[in-house]
């Protein structure tokens, strides 16, 4: 299979939400597009890059295209992350389950008022700043979320990748000095509302 494209990465667990709940044992591009309001050349687009061409007159079997979407989202593979700033946004994507569906699991969050034995709603740990190199050298870790003012979000990145991560998902409105191997991805929330706001 080659490389799957960003775009089609993103509507992957659109596609797998659907086909988990068919009933059916065989599928067609045209039925799944006209359920998720996806043109059909997309979809056979997606599924190509995904799992190869559909079977003529029958189409994909269900069984299978679900086996290869979630092997392309990692679901079989999970990947473990950790989480800095445990106020209300990082304790909310602490206890956001729809990860899975991509093979992510936030594993901890970390936060500096954290106390012994802290834990979200849905009960992930959130330790004190000290245990963070410690729990990402057990878990080998390599995947960061910041979520704290951006005054701190500097220390937080340079912080992180001292404990040996590589992929940051940055949520301050700011940007980070990182070495060459380190990717970024920035989340600015207002810059997306903005968006939203200037649409009508």
């Amino acid at each position: 299979m080659s490389m799957v494209p960003k775009a089609t990465l993103g509507r992957l667990p659109a596609y797998l939400g659907y086909l988990k709940q068919l009933e059916s044992e065989t599928v067609s591009a045209t039925s799944i597009s006209r359920a998720l309001g996806f043109g059909e050349v997309q979809v056979r687009k997606d599924l190509g890059a995904v799992s190869g061409e559909g079977r003529p007159r029958v189409g994909y079997v269900t069984s299978e295209l679900i086996s290869s979407i979630e092997h392309c989202l990692g679901s079989g593979n999970i990947k473990k992350a950790v989480l800095v700033g445990a106020g209300k946004l990082g304790r909310a994507l602490l206890d956001y389950s729809g990860f899975s569906e991509y093979g992510i699991e936030i594993a901890a969050a970390f936060d500096r008022d954290a106390g012994l034995w802290q834990t979200s709603s849905s009960g992930k740990p959130i330790y004190s700043m000290d245990s963070l190199q410690n729990i990402c050298t057990l878990e080998d870790i390599r995947i960061g979320i910041i979520t704290v003012p951006k005054e701190s979000a500097q220390e937080v990145a340079s912080l992180l990748i001292k404990c040996g991560i590589t992929a940051i998902w940055c949520f301050a409105p700011c940007r980070l000095r990182v070495p060459k191997n380190v990717s970024v991805r920035y989340e600015d929330l207002a810059l997306s509302l903005a968006h939203l706001c200037r649409q009508d």
